[in-house]
């Protein structure tokens, strides 16, 4: 199981197998794999998912600009 990010809105997602995964949020085709541990993710609040997702989203627009 691997966490997904959409860089576009920031919303989490779990998938098992796929490798092209997509945003049923905001639509974006191509979400990103996060570093974070499938354990770490089913044991966080939804506080601290979005909490991740904003300092994710942050970071990863520092470094494209």
């Amino acid at each position: 199981m691997k966490a997904y990010i959409c860089p576009k809105c920031g919303w989490i997602r779990v998938v098992s197998r796929r490798r092209n995964v997509e945003c049923f949020k905001c639509g974006e085709p191509h979400m990103v794999v996060t570093k974070l541990p499938y354990e770490k993710i089913g044991h966080m609040t939804e506080e601290e998912r979005e909490s991740y997702a904003k300092t994710w989203l942050y970071m990863h627009k520092a470094k494209s600009e």
